[in-house]
Order: C-alpha cells, then sequence, then structure tokens
C-alpha cells in the first residue's frame, strides 16, 4: 500500500516506522517544509498542525484519495469534509485517538457513564495530561469521553471557563503521551477509569491499521468501524 503523510511531526515519523515495518511504501511526506509536494497514494493520513487540517485533508479526498485523519484542534469544519468526500464518493476517517486500548476505554466509558446516570449523588469530571507539544486543550479524546456521559448532557468545559457539563482539566506536561482519567465523585467515595498510553507506538499502530481497513472502502467511518464495536 502506497500511504501519504500529511504531517511529518512525532507521529508522522512513528507511523512511517510502522507503516514500513508492515511491508508498505511511503510515497509523501507533506509538512511545513513541503507543502506543495504533488503525490499519488492508495490513503493519506493526517497528523499535521490543527491549521493544514482541512486544506490537507480536502486536497486528498478531491484526488479521491481515502483519508485518515487523528488531527484535533480543527473539527468546526468536520462537517464541510464530511459533505465533500459524500459529493466525491470518497472515504474519510476520523479518530480522536486511533489507540487500540483508547477505543476500548470510550467503550467502557459509556457503560459506566450509563450505570452512573442512575446514581444522582455521583457527579463526573475528566482530566487529561499531555506533552507541551500538544496544541489544543482539551484534547480530543477528553472531548469524545465528555460526550458519551449522559449525565452531564454530553457536554463539557474546561474548569477554568465555569461553564455547564463535564469539567475537563487540562495539564501539560514534558513527554507524557497521554493519560486520561474519568472520576464520578460523591461525598461518599468515587470511582475512576484511567487510560495511560506509555509511548506512541498505539496511536501509530491504530492509524496504519486504519488505513489498511479504508483502502477500499467508501464512505464516513470512525474507529469503532474498524475494531467492530
Amino acid at each position: 500500500m502506497k500511504i501519504a503523510l500529511l504531517g511529518y511531526g512525532r507521529m508522522g515519523q512513528a507511523i512511517e516506522k510502522i507503516a514500513i515495518d508492515r511491508g508498505h511504501t511511503i510515497v509523501a511526506k507533506i509538512d511545513k517544509d513541503n507543502p506543495d509536494e504533488a503525490y499519488e497514494a492508495d490513503v493519506a493520513i493526517n497528523f499535521s498542525v490543527p491549521m493544514a487540517a482541512y486544506e490537507n485533508i480536502t486536497s486528498a479526498i478531491d484526488k479521491k484519495i481515502p483519508v485518515v485523519c487523528g488531527t484535533t484542534g480543527w473539527l468546526d469544519r468536520l462537517d464541510e469534509v464530511e459533505t465533500l468526500c459524500q459529493q466525491n464518493e470518497g472515504a474519510f476517517l476520523y479518530a480522536s485517538n486511533f489507540s487500540l486500548g483508547v477505543n476500548l476505554f470510550f467503550e467502557l466509558n459509556v457503560k459506566l457513564a450509563d450505570m452512573m446516570q442512575k446514581q444522582p449523588l455521583y457527579t463526573a469530571s475528566i482530566e487529561e495530561i499531555h506533552h507541551t507539544q500538544k496544541l489544543d486543550k482539551p484534547s480530543g479524546t477528553a472531548i469524545t469521553l465528555a460526550e458519551g456521559i449522559p449525565s452531564a448532557g454530553n457536554v463539557w468545559h474546561l474548569v477554568e471557563d465555569n461553564g455547564e457539563g463535564v469539567p475537563i482539566t487540562s495539564i501539560r506536561k514534558d513527554e507524557v503521551p497521554g493519560t486520561h482519567t474519568v472520576t464520578h465523585r460523591s461525598e461518599i467515595d468515587e470511582i475512576s477509569i484511567t487510560h495511560t498510553a506509555h509511548n506512541r507506538t498505539g496511536f501509530a499502530l491504530g492509524a496504519v491499521i486504519a488505513a489498511e481497513w479504508i483502502q477500499d472502502k467508501k464512505g464516513i467511518f470512525s474507529m469503532r468501524d474498524v475494531l467492530q464495536l
């Protein structure tokens, strides 16, 4: 499979290594130093900075290339991308997190939230910790977790903003790949579930698996489709 990497930072480089190990070929590496490289590929994987994501994705869709995207911080234009994909009969898969473990964590979060919805003494909160190079906050993963908690209306706010829904605390520390904790707390006790990434390998592997899965498909997909959840 020929893969175009849209974004060649830490994640792009991790994806490159795993893709090559799995027998694929990298045919393009698009980044700020090489933004206009022409390419033909079976699949494009976008892990660019947020400001470049929309242009990268739509350019690939216009080329009839299936796109797997893990960039967060641009989702105000997601509807436009999905409309373009449908118009072009293309293929697009967005995930806030490609880690196989995180996607199982999403399912666990929904199941726990459903049980806790029947327990009004508890309130939910989320904490996410990432490396200092992560530009957006809260993380897309934290937002996905919040959207799975119906007792808080499936909405969220950053702790410092004092809004409605699930309060999210975002912390940035050097060299933390990603830790997410969902807590349901009462005056009596609390229940917490946590996912901790030890490195970027899980994210990169999941993105390559998604690319392998989507290359012969048309439509709009998520990791739930890939993992048959």
